[in-house]
């Protein structure tokens, strides 16, 4: 009975032993543990909208995992005025309402160099309208009054090159691809708020 106890005890000591050198999705390598961190990143996205100059600003942010995954949430609307074709019967002019929100991933290859790159996407949805530039009409001042809006889903892969700045501080430029689906608003197809964008961030956080 004790030689039968005594296996028993030298078989779970082994058993304990071959788990803890077990490894995980999101382990590291052997002898380090998993660091989180976290950053954001304020944005401008340089555009075409309906063959039009269009400037986004937003940002994106999230959790970093082991200094190479970010798993977060971002969103970015359209600022300047991007004109539209006349429709309304008064005759003024419209512009385009634009914006969307939506989960991001980026992934960061070697983040320590001092000059490396980085991919991710964005996937989610937005809102694209009519609206009028500010107008005074009728002794009221009208503030961009949006209507015509629909929804719509979005998806934007990018790829960046990254600078290191400083501990904290790093600069990124790339590109990026907007694919939508699903606009119904009057004038505006998915095509014409979709595209290519030139992107410019500063990301900021503890990496």
């Amino acid at each position: 009975m004790k030689k039968i106890l005594a296996a028993l005890l030298v078989l779970a000591a082994q058993q304990t032993f071959a788990q803890s050198n077990q490894e995980t999705l999101f382990s590291a390598k052997k002898g380090k543990k998993t660091t989180i961190g976290a950053y954001g990143v304020p944005a401008a996205k340089f555009t075409p909208i309906d063959g039009k100059f269009g400037l986004l600003t937003g940002g994106y942010g999230g959790v970093l995992l082991n200094g190479k995954i970010m798993l977060g949430a971002g969103a970015y609307s359209l600022v300047n005025n991007v004109d539209l074709p006349t429709l309304n019967t008064a005759g003024y002019k419209e512009y385009v309402n634009l914006w969307y929100t939506g989960f991001v991933a980026e992934y960061i290859h070697n983040s320590d160099k001092l000059v490396h790159w980085t991919a991710g996407a964005l996937l989610g949805g937005g809102g694209v309208g009519r609206r009028d530039k500010n107008r005074w009409e009728n002794d009221d001042w009208d503030h961009n009054s949006v209507y015509d809006q629909s929804g719509f889903f979005v998806a934007e892969p990018f790829a960046n090159l990254e600078i290191n700045i400083t501990k904290f501080l790093r600069l990124d430029v790339g590109a990026s691809y907007r694919y939508i689906a699903g606009s119904s608003t009057a004038g505006i197809t998915d095509g014409k708020i979709g595209g290519p964008s030139l992107n410019v961030g500063l990301k900021a956080g503890k990496f």
